[in-house]
């Protein structure tokens, strides 16, 4: 008799529960609509970049209102905007620099004006429609916002079905859509919705096409608030990559029928999505609302004052069980990430192995006295695929364990090998990885992936050898704390980083502290641990293996201790935080 296969208990859709009314599909939010502009009223409705305004204007046509304004036909020529952007996309395949424009500079002057006098004098009613809408309409409008995460707004521009601001390059490649998101309208809709959150009386959820969600100002404002005072899980979101494995899809149950999946991203608030439960149905929102409205309380005073209202750490795994190697890699400097891209930081990371089988590697820092011409020599000529780059000539081949810890501060040349699932930990900027061999292979779309090999050469830290790499870089964990039942690891980030990471052993329950700092955790051993409230300010909050979880920094106290199927038994969580002394 064949043993019965264990179900997976990682949950793909955690939600914050909440109270409140929650409309769906059109008929029922046209039954909210109606009586606000039959009265003359007239209804805003603003949106984020890649919303199918499409879809809304048709659904609001059978209102049949008197006046209808498209922000779109506001808006300056492309050729304008593709000149006032020009500076920010660049020539670059992948990489731009930040823009300081505000979504008003998109708007032909005129004819903003122009709209703004014709509802003033309109003596019946109106829609206003389109990205800025808000920008048009009178504060005595009802303000209604179309909100899309941008995982999602990423899969639509994969499919070729959405455009930039006052762009039609539905049809460019994704990498070209992408940095012109990343660098520009992001930003842009990011800082034009923080500046509505007051004004906003209804959000549109359109994440899944022709089934709409609508709830109200106060059912979005409870959530919010219900989500910072707890622990809470963003939405992980899974992709397949070209070196992507199949660990993935046993442990956090996914598609089988899909060839790999390479990425989870559980833990990037900018572009994950979060989930209210209302009346037993999803309400889905980006979760970089929470940090907009509730930064101090999220981040903790300190780190706010350090990044504003940025989430500074990023947690998400790495599959090549049964794939390949990752490309050969290094991320850019501070220094170099300012000069050239505008950013604020760059991107240190860690390497965490959640899990590892048989003959599993890294490759990580430089060998001793490595010869830097040649090596640059031969990354070019792997480029113009005159010969192979060999990896092993240069760099440390590492072998890999379950519960090793690879630090990777920027300048640092590395690569996972086959068979390993890896937690990345890093702050948050995510675009910025310098791929210098990738293996002869093609991306997904059967292209070769872009490499940056004289970026790369700009930023390696020749210093960082075999020697230093040793000592500094792998596993550099030292004892901290214990107790009753639990024991406290220091497990990195190194000196140059700004993340700490402390791991800790338990089968009974351990108390932590946010320090003033967000929390983010990963239960990486065990099946079920409980997160619970030290004066019983939130309800005891589950989690399972290989969750990514998030703690508030004003929460100050909480504890974890083994749970359900765990209870007596050991288990391990990785924490990390932001660092303020060394």
């Amino acid at each position: 008799m064949t043993a019965q296969k264990k179900r997976s208990n990682y949950d793909k859709y955690p939600a914050t529960i909440i109270s409140g009314q929650i409309h769906i599909g059109w008929d029922n939010i046209r039954s909210i609509f109606r009586p606000l502009i039959e009265s003359n009223g007239i209804l805003a409705i603003d949106m984020y970049v890649g919303v199918y305004e499409s879809e809304i204007a048709e659904a609001l046509e059978v209102l049949h209102p008197d006046k209808v304004i498209l922000t779109r036909d506001l808006l300056k020529s492309e050729e304008e905007i593709r000149n006032m952007t020009a500076r920010y996309v660049t020539e670059d395949i992948l990489f731009g620099y930040v823009t300081p424009l505000k979504l008003v500079d998109y708007f032909d002057p005129e004819a903003l004006t122009a709209a703004k006098e014709r509802l003033e004098q309109h003596d019946g009613n109106a829609i206003v429609l389109g990205i800025g809408a808000s920008l048009i309409a009178p504060a005595s409008a009802t303000l209604v916002y179309a909100d899309l995460a941008r995982w999602e707004h990423q899969l639509r521009m994969r499919k070729g079905s959405v455009h930039s601001i006052g762009i039609d390059n539905s049809k460019d490649t994704f990498e070209s859509q992408h940095k012109r998101c990343y660098f520009n309208d992001w930003l842009i809709c990011d800082t034009h919705k923080e500046s509505l959150f007051d004004r906003i009386a209804f959000w549109i959820d359109t994440h899944i096409e022709d089934t709409p969600k609508l709830i109200d100002k106060a059912t979005f404002m409870r959530g919010i608030d219900e989500t910072v005072n707890r622990p809470f899980r963003v939405v992980p979101f899974f992709a397949p990559a070209p070196w992507g494995g199949q660990w993935m899809k046993e442990v956090c149950d996914l598609d089988r029928e899909v060839a790999n999946y390479g990425w989870c991203f559980d833990c990037v608030p900018e572009e994950n999505s979060l989930l209210f439960s209302i009346e037993g149905t999803t309400f889905e929102l980006p979760s970089i609302n929470v940090v907009l409205l509730r930064a101090k309380a999220l981040l903790g005073g300190p780190v706010e004052s350090r990044f504003g209202k940025d989430f500074p750490i990023r947690f998400d795994f790495l599959d090549t069980v049964g794939g390949g190697y990752l490309s050969f890699q290094v991320h850019p400097t501070t220094h170099y990430i300012r000069q050239h891209f505008g950013m604020k930081y760059t991107q240190d990371e860690s390497y965490y192995v959640l899990d590892a089988k048989e003959d599993a590697m890294v490759y990580l820092g430089l060998k001793n006295e490595v010869d830097k011409t040649q090596m640059a020599q031969d990354l070019r000529d792997a480029q113009k695929s005159i010969m192979p780059f060999d990896a092993e000539k240069y760099a440390n081949k590492i072998p890999v364990r379950k519960h090793d810890h690879f630090l990777i501060p920027a300048g640092t040349v590395h690569c996972s090998g086959p068979e390993t699932l890896v937690l990345e930990i890093s702050s948050t900027p995510n675009h910025f990885t310098f791929k210098m061999w990738d293996w002869g292979r093609l991306g997904l779309n059967g292209k070769p992936r872009p490499i940056n090999v004289e970026r790369g050469l700009e930023v390696i830290d020749w210093e960082r050898d075999y020697d230093y790499t040793m000592k500094y870089l792998v596993n550099t964990i030292e004892a901290v704390d214990s107790g009753d039942g639990w024991s406290e690891e220091r497990t990195g980030l190194h000196d140059h980083e700004f993340i700490e990471t402390r791991r800790h052993r338990f089968n009974k329950k351990v108390v932590h502290y946010t320090g003033d700092s967000v929390n983010v955790l990963n239960l990486v051993e065990g099946e079920e641990a409980i997160v619970e409230s030290i004066d019983a300010s939130f309800e005891p909050f589950i989690v399972h293996y290989a969750e990514t979880f998030i703690i508030p920094a004003h929460l100050g106290q909480y504890s974890i201790r083994p749970y359900g199927a765990s209870e007596g038994k050991e288990c391990m969580t990785i924490k990390a935080y932001v660092r303020f002394k060394a």
